[in-house]
């Protein structure tokens, strides 16, 4: 299985969390061909794509309080965040759905693009956004909202709970609020008050991500929807041979147990864990 194969798997059978930093990653290259000014060396992405804070700007291009959480300004902007959300991403997925966290970073991110609009129009301020971070804020929130002392073992400090983690972020982030990207911080903390938030609505019953999960499994349905034949069947009498319909049999029930325990392997410890032949053997399956 060559690389492109094993991106291709890793995509189809990974969650939201991965799907959602392909997502980022596939914007980032699309942004790269059609949008970076190579002479100047920087970005120059066009008004519908970014979030900006002008109103009547939003109420023209509506659709920018969802990309703009999908593109970014850099590589290294990219390359953090992504690598932020994908820690955050798998602490939430410990004790959430994967619906769940795909409703929770769309509806975060509008929600993060709304304050940061009605900020800077209070404020008398002109500037745009981009970027994932206010989504991934709430991710990060929202999951120590729910469980404050998961330890977590971190490089060159230690074992510290998760609440300490995020209050050390959100602290920074209050920190710098008008020291330098005033924009990108206010979008933080509104993400996290959207996790948080998130969290004690679905605690005391209302799950907010549920009209998200409504529109893709509609979307989903609507795509795998068979249709109909004009032609009608015709049907004949005919008993296969015994011996042929044992075998096929055999073969159903050995291969699809393969594949569940394939697939219960990466439940337990994700897709990279899986040897080469068990990979292959996956794809090949898979088609």
């Amino acid at each position: 299985m060559n690389l492109l194969d094993d991106l291709k798997m890793q995509y189809k059978m990974g969650g939201f969390e991965q799907k959602v930093i392909y997502w980022n990653v596939a914007a980032f290259l699309l942004s790269i061909v059609f949008f970076y000014q190579f002479k100047f060396g920087q970005f120059d992405l066009p008004g519908w794509i970014v979030l900006s804070a002008d109103v009547e700007g939003l109420l023209l291009k509506p659709w920018t309080l969802i990309t703009y959480s999908f593109f970014h300004a850099g590589f290294f902007h990219l390359l953090f965040n992504m690598m932020v959300l994908n820690f955050a991403g798998r602490l939430f997925l410990t004790f959430f759905t994967q619906k769940q966290f795909l409703g929770l970073y769309l509806l975060s991110g509008i929600f993060a693009g709304i304050i940061f609009v009605a900020a800077y129009y209070l404020l008398g301020l002109s500037a745009s956004i981009v970027g994932a971070s206010g989504a991934i804020m709430a991710i990060l929130v929202a999951t120590a909202t729910y469980s404050p002392y998961m330890n977590l073992r971190l490089l060159l400090i230690g074992n510290v709970k998760l609440w300490h983690f995020t209050a050390v972020v959100l602290i920074l982030d209050l920190l710098y609020l008008f020291a330098e990207n005033t924009g990108g911080h206010i979008a933080h903390l509104a993400g996290a008050f959207f996790g948080f938030l998130y969290i004690k609505l679905l605690q005391s019953g209302t799950d907010l991500s549920k009209g998200i999960s409504f529109i893709f499994d509609s979307a989903a349905n609507l795509f795998t929807r068979k249709k109909a034949t004009p032609f009608k069947k015709v049907h004949r009498n005919y008993t296969p041979k015994p011996e042929k319909m044992a075998s096929k049999i055999v073969t159903k029930d050995k291969t699809q147990q393969q594949i569940d325990e394939i697939l219960d392997k990466i439940s337990q410890s994700g897709y990279d864990s899986l040897t080469k032949d068990e990979k292959e053997f996956l794809f090949k399956a898979g088609k």
